[in-house]
């Protein structure tokens, strides 16, 4: 799978500002730094790549300006197309929703 990270609101035009290839299926591998910890996330997943977002900290206070961030996941995960994406409002919204997960660490 490539996971990328783009600046802008929509994947198919934004600049892509860094990506990692992943592969689970026999060893944890790929350009992505963490594989090992990276396929755990994934497999935590289910399939369900929205439960990569963790609920808002509220604790944690980000900026309301808008400057979007596009996070993608491409490829195939346990033998299905996957092609997920979502958009943030800002790197702190970003960074506060994925929560330190190791997916998108790169």
């Amino acid at each position: 799978m490539v996971f990328g990270i783009a600046r802008g609101d929509d994947a198919a035009t934004a600049t892509v500002l860094r990506a990692a290839t992943l592969s689970c299926a026999y060893a944890a591998e790929g350009t992505h730094p963490a594989p090992r910890a990276a396929c755990d996330a994934l497999n935590a997943t289910g399939g369900e790549f929205d439960r990569l977002l963790a609920a808002p900290d509220p604790d944690r206070a980000c900026p309301m300006h808008y400057d979007p961030v596009t996070v993608t996941a491409d490829g195939v995960w346990h033998g299905g197309r996957v092609a997920w994406k979502h958009t943030f409002p800002n790197t702190c919204r970003m960074s506060a929703a994925l929560n330190g997960s190791p997916l998108y660490a790169f």
